[in-house]
């Protein structure tokens, strides 16, 4: 079985990837501000995504606001959080989402959108989702997955509502970065460089991950890998939604657990 599904996500897809018909040399347009987009997304995550570095900006308007929304939500942490989701969603879906539909003039179910197959899929969900259970429970008792995760600790509070309202932004940002890096990169990129789209995509995507523990970006390249594959297979990214983020949230109910949540 093991193998059917190795030649069904890798070498099939392989094999079955449209590219351009010229493939010399000349310069395309759409290649390169694809490029351009994608490494500006990532700059203004990087900057704008940092709290202190807006803060450093002095623009009134952007602090009160900021400041406005701060008190209307229970505590710092899940401020923080839920402003770094929506530069991820802003980065991730909505920059690349206006160049697809005002440069490009594509449609952006062409660019991982379309649910047509994903459930006929589902048994490969189950497989990769049955083999990475037993890998984060293990990983689970680290000290250094526990310092990590889960993102929004509760602190020995309830974990309704707000640990609850923090799963919801937890999803979208997964929707987003799958958009970004299985969506936008792979799709954008297949008929110029093909199967490889997947590997240029998993450069940047390993690197996002420098900050985690070593395990966890060392599993970030086998993961953009196979997503990857999913996606360019299935034409679809919402798989690699759903593995992600069923992974993530049995991350943070491991890292809870280790807390004692649960006993």
């Amino acid at each position: 079985m093991l193998w059917s599904i190795w030649n069904s996500i890798f070498v099939d897809t392989f094999k079955k990837v449209e590219l351009e018909k010229d493939q010399s040399t000349h310069f395309n347009k759409n290649i390169f501000l694809i490029f351009i987009t994608c490494a500006l997304s990532l700059v203004f995550i990087q900057y704008f995504g940092d709290l202190s570095f807006i803060k450093s900006l002095d623009v009134n308007w952007l602090n009160n606001l900021l400041n406005e929304v701060q008190k209307a939500l229970p505590n710092n942490r899940l401020f923080e959080l839920i402003y770094w989701v929506s530069i991820i969603f802003v980065s991730y879906f909505i920059l690349p989402a206006i160049f697809i539909k005002t440069v490009l003039k594509q449609s952006l179910i062409d660019y991982g959108l379309s649910f047509k197959g994903v459930f006929k899929s589902y048994k490969i969900y189950l497989i990769f989702f049955l083999f990475m259970f037993p890998l984060v429970i293990g990983v689970s008792y680290s000290d250094s997955f526990q310092n990590k995760y889960p993102f929004y600790n509760p602190n020995n509070e309830s974990l309704y509502p707000n640990f609850f309202v923090w799963q919801c932004f937890y999803f979208v940002q997964f929707f987003a970065l799958e958009f970004f890096f299985r969506g936008f990169m792979v799709h954008g990129l297949k008929k110029k460089f093909g199967y490889y789209s997947i590997f240029i995509m998993m450069i940047p995507y390993c690197m996002i991950h420098f900050q985690k523990p070593m395990p966890e970006t060392i599993g970030a390249i086998i993961a953009g890998v196979v997503l990857g594959s999913l996606s360019l297979k299935s034409k679809s990214i919402w798989l690699g939604i759903a593995i992600h983020y069923s992974v993530a949230i049995t991350m943070d109910i491991a890292a809870l657990w280790q807390k004692g949540y649960f006993s």
